[in-house]
């Protein structure tokens, strides 16, 4: 019998060879089709793949968005090339390169996955970005690593806005912290003026008709000193406090900062001052006593930073803040004066500028100093609807920046004062209303040893019903701002109410802050701080009588 197949077993075989090879081929094709749908799903990935062999650490894949996020392609090499060298992968906050047995794509090849958020490449165009690498080792059937993955996606942006936020976080809570001690300075300076306005009230009694050479005239000149020093404490409390505003005027900030700097440099002479203004400085609607203030504080900082002496660079501009510095800062947007003060002394470290403003907070000795200056500068600045920031390193000066909303209107001639210099003597009825026996009676002494008859009330229904009784007599009201069971603004309502020309000074502790600056905006006449002297009463009262008072 032959062995020789037959034309049918040919047939057969022919027929299984050729779906064999069909087959191949279309095994062949299957597996191109499936890698360029993988090439195209790697490529269109917006997070990176690159891929190593193991064990020799030989690069194999890298998709569009690894070359995109590492700056360069598939880098021949091995195991013994550092990739983080080859990469220019650096650990986020150091000059050096990423420790290559902590990379991810090396602890794949020895098995373990892991994980980091701190990797920064470095384009070869000098571009960084912060990469989160995942990595994770390749097995076979067997479970032998056969090479090492990983994946990394850019997260500079979403890093940056993490960092904003938590900046903007930071400072909500630096405000608030700020207010809140503020709202307790206020409070202690307002109670510690009403303690000082009856030291200032008797001191200015008892030196009235008293010549230089009486025995007790140099001592109520010391006490008055002393009342000086306090008060100028209490200002630094209430402009901390953010009552800085006491009467706002339309200003050249250029003229008011040449002749502070003229003042600074007459009494610091180891201090040279130089000034950079631009022509066209817009106006500012602001206090000039508190932003002169503002500057002293700001020169005497500079030169306690410059022990030798040195040099202090003023320049003004006109600004419009961007984005950040409004949302930041919490202001309006819109035009701004730019103050900026800067020293060449010995500069701050990042611990102590973070808390140059807050109040108490001083690195000098005992006895040098308040730690308020600055906190009242702040204070002050915020209170006029602007910001103050400082900008600062070690042994390179210190660069202190003002910004203050700019005003649209236009600057008038100022009324002419009356002579600071002399008592003011009138005739006159005046209606002191105030809940503290201690201001009633030596304002009532103070009142009518220059010339008018005073009536009193020690709450507002007392002065509501004196004034509805008497006031056809009654010439001016002097009235406390903060009043139990009604506040100073409900009675000056009331008493508006019952004549709508009624004339009214307001007498707080506090400076002209929201609630009094709100009661002047309504109409009331004139605001007076406590303490004052016999003189600044005087002169206050002589402006209100013959209409000539500029607050408001």
């Amino acid at each position: 019998m032959s062995d020789k197949p037959t034309s049918e077993e040919l047939e057969r075989r022919s027929r299984e060879l050729e779906k064999a090879e069909t087959d191949r081929k279309y095994t062949e094709d299957a597996l191109v089709e499936q890698n360029r749908i993988m090439t195209v799903l790697l490529n269109n990935l917006r997070v990176g793949v690159f891929m190593v062999e193991a064990p020799s650490g030989k690069p194999l894949l890298a998709n569009r968005a690894a070359k995109d996020l590492l700056g360069r392609g598939i880098v021949k090499g091995s195991l013994k090339d550092n990739l983080a060298e080859v990469y220019e992968a650096y650990k986020l906050g150091t000059n050096h390169h990423y420790p290559a047995d902590q990379m991810p794509i090396f602890q794949g090849l020895q098995g373990r996955s892991h994980t980091i958020a701190d990797m920064v490449v470095v384009h070869p165009d000098g571009k960084k970005v912060l990469l989160e690498v995942f990595g994770s080792p390749v097995r076979d059937i067997r479970g032998n690593v056969i090479a090492s993955l990983v994946s990394f996606s850019d997260i500079t942006e979403r890093k940056r806005t993490e960092e904003e936020r938590e900046k903007l976080q930071a400072q909500l809570q630096h405000a608030q912290k700020m207010e809140a001690i503020g709202t307790l300075a206020g409070g202690i300076a307002h109670n510690f003026n009403n303690i000082l306005m009856g030291i200032q009230g008797l001191t200015s009694l008892m030196m009235i008709g008293k010549e230089p050479r009486h025995p007790d005239y140099e001592h109520l000149r010391g006490i008055e000193k002393s009342i000086k020093s306090a008060v100028e404490l209490t200002r630094d409390l209430l402009g901390f406090a953010r009552g800085g505003k006491y009467i706002p005027t339309l200003t050249d900030l250029n003229v008011l900062i040449r002749n502070e700097n003229r003042n600074f440099c007459q009494m610091k002479k180891e201090i040279q001052i130089h000034g950079n203004y631009e022509e066209e400085l817009w106006s500012a609607e602001v206090d000039r006593g508190q932003i002169q203030q503002t500057l002293l504080n700001l020169y005497v900082n500079a030169w306690q930073a410059m022990p030798g002496g040195g040099d202090i660079f003023i320049q003004t501009a006109n600004v419009i803040p961007d984005e950040s510095d409004i949302k930041s800062f919490a202001i309006d947007p819109g035009r701004y004066i730019r103050i900026s003060v800067t020293d060449t002394g010995i500069g701050m470290d990042e611990a102590i500028r973070k808390k140059i403003f807050e109040a108490f907070f001083t690195t000098r000795g005992p006895g040098q100093g308040s730690g308020l200056g600055l906190a009242s500068a702040y204070g002050i600045v915020k209170n006029h609807g602007g910001f103050i920031n400082v900008y600062s390193e070690k042994g390179k000066g210190s660069t202190f920046n003002i910004y203050l909303p700019a005003s649209e209107k236009e600057r008038v001639d100022e009324k002419p004062e009356l002579d600071r210099r002399k008592i003011q003597y009138g005739q006159g009825t005046i209606l002191l209303v105030d809940d503290e026996d201690m201001i009633i009676d030596v304002g009532q002494k103070m009142l009518e040893s220059i010339g008018y008859k005073v009536l009193i009330a020690h709450t507002g229904s007392d002065a509501l019903d004196v004034y509805r009784k008497r006031k056809d007599e009654i010439d001016l009201i002097i009235l406390d701002m903060i009043m139990p069971e009604m506040s100073g603004g409900d009675i000056y309502e009331q008493m508006r109410d019952i004549d709508a020309g009624v004339n009214v000074l307001l007498s707080s502790g506090y400076s002209i802050n929201g609630q009094a600056k709100e009661i002047l905006d309504r109409g009331c006449n004139g605001f007076i701080q406590k303490p004052y002297s016999l003189k600044d009463l005087s002169i206050k009262v002589r402006e209100l009588l013959e209409g000539t008072n500029q607050d408001g």
